[in-house]
């Protein structure tokens, strides 16, 4: 699972009206008949209006400054694996969303009232999508791109040579450009994967815009602030503050696990993400002690991702992965030949 929660900005300053964003994320109703649109719903709301979103969360700002964020965009994005336990997308991630928003609000260090925060106090929005397409930041379009630029050359002196500018062997360029097709590293459907082109298969995710402000529009709630758990003296009092990203990540895994009876591989946690970014060694070590069946299944994990889940290993860090690379191989062989695992 991918989670991002990050304040909207336009250029270098942030947004004053969710409107951009919302119409953004109304892309994907274009065309689409009327019983099959995704609406925007919340904690107890369904088949609610692009309109009254952005007047909600635009109207939500009291004592806000210009300089400040009016809202949040959290994204979540199950895993392949993960979405295979839902019997219904769009409804499975629903509910999902709900009971998301409740640990959302328990991982706010501060009270409303002298109470705890509840998914209640939250104001948001959300949509679920079901169409994804790759970025030139994905990995896919990053090792192709040395085929792409070669491919544009070539089909640039072909139009080069039909406008006479230089000459060349215009067959032989359409063979070069044919076999450096082929020889790119990542394809879908028979064809080199681009920016801008369609996910295969299913990609439903879930998108999210939570106000700033609570409900009552008159407590700022900062899912952004840089103090994780702390308190501060204001005007003679103790005031709690801070939003404690690490649990908030955590319960999102726990929560999916609990609602679809989901078995999480262990290179499919937070916390073992948060371990190869501070520890690679200890990292590996948890991962070449897993049982055969299990660490099987997390090696087909990392390698159908190309490792999307993890940084990349710093270069002091190569020698000793792939050493343990090489031991987790041999494990998975074994856990191949015992038939207990398909791979």
């Amino acid at each position: 699972m991918y989670i991002t929660i990050s304040a909207q900005k336009l250029g270098g300053t942030f947004s004053q009206s969710s409107g951009n964003y919302v119409d953004y994320l109304e892309k994907e109703n274009e065309g689409v008949e009327q019983e099959d649109l995704e609406h925007f719903f919340n904690q107890d709301r369904e088949d609610i209006s692009a309109k009254e979103v952005v007047q909600e969360i635009d109207g939500n700002t009291a004592k806000l400054k210009k300089v400040e964020p009016k809202f949040y965009a959290i994204t979540v994005c199950p895993s392949p694996y993960e979405l295979k336990r839902l019997q219904n997308s769009s409804e499975d991630l629903k509910r999902y969303t709900r009971e998301l928003i409740k640990d959302y609000a328990a991982c706010f260090n501060r009270e409303i009232s002298g109470r705890a925060i509840t998914a209640n106090d939250i104001k948001y929005y959300a949509k679920i999508e079901h169409q994804r397409a790759f970025k030139g930041t994905d990995r896919q379009v990053k090792e192709n791109q040395p085929y792409a630029t070669k491919i544009l050359k070539c089909k640039d002196d072909i139009q080069k040579i039909k406008r006479g500018e230089i000459e060349g062997n215009i067959p032989s360029l359409e063979k070069r450009i044919a076999k450096l097709e082929k020889e790119a590293p990542h394809e879908q459907g028979g064809e080199r994967i681009v920016q801008g082109m369609p996910k295969e298969g299913n990609q439903s995710h879930i998108h999210i815009i939570v106000s700033r402000k609570d409900t009552s529009n008159s407590y700022s709630l900062s899912p952004g602030s840089k103090y994780k758990s702390s308190e501060v003296e204001m005007n003679g009092k103790l005031v709690k503050r801070g939003f404690d990203r690490d649990q908030f990540f955590s319960r999102a895994e726990q929560t999916f696990d609990r609602t679809f009876q989901y078995q999480r591989n262990f290179v499919e946690t937070y916390q073992a993400r948060k371990e190869f970014i501070k520890n690679p060694k200890m990292y590996f070590s948890a991962l070449i002690g897993l049982p055969t069946s299990e660490k099987a299944i997390a090696v087909k994990m990392l390698r159908e991702s190309g490792m999307p889940m993890l940084p990349k290993i710093p270069a002091n860090k190569v020698q000793l992965a792939l050493k343990v690379i090489n031991k987790i191989k041999q494990g998975v062989n074994t856990a191949i030949r015992s038939g207990s695992i398909g791979i």
